[in-house]
């Protein structure tokens, strides 16, 4: 058995892709569009995994855009995404810059959560084990859930 992606549907995909691209840093790997069934799929990775997710060899995100407007809350109960992460207080402070709220700030050097524009939950750990902790992030309190 091969674990081969991650399907979350997304309501509104050019926001979608911001959040997952442009602010969390995956990049675009494959796209399927389907007229008959009126939906666009589009498979994301992380930037190290780029080459081997082309290759067949690494795990994938994939967003699910139905063109039909549909509600989506909770996340459909779906619980979280996780990707290890070279610089946890890098990435938090790029995020929280471009808009996103850092639900659980990384106060251990290790650890945090950010929720996408449908309410996905992510969890960023640090690669190698925990930075040493720093303000803003060891006194910041969390904002929402997670």
């Amino acid at each position: 058995m091969k674990y081969l992606h991650t399907m979350v549907r997304v309501s509104e995909l050019d926001e979608s892709l911001d959040f997952y691209c442009n602010k969390l840093g995956l990049a675009e790997v494959h796209r399927m569009e389907s007229e008959q069934g009126r939906f666009t799929l589009v498979y994301l990775a992380a930037p190290g995994d780029v080459d081997a997710a082309k290759a067949g060899q690494s795990p994938l995100l994939e967003l699910t855009w139905n063109w039909d407007p549909e509600a989506y809350s909770g996340g459909r109960n779906f619980g979280h995404l996780a990707y290890r992460v070279e610089d946890i207080y890098a990435l938090c402070e790029s995020l929280q810059s471009a808009g996103v709220t850092i639900n659980r700030p990384p106060r251990d050097g290790h650890m945090a959560f950010v929720r996408s524009p449908d309410g996905i939950s992510i969890e960023l750990l640090q690669a190698g084990g925990a930075l040493e902790p720093k303000e803003p992030w060891a006194s910041m309190e969390n904002s929402g859930t997670w």
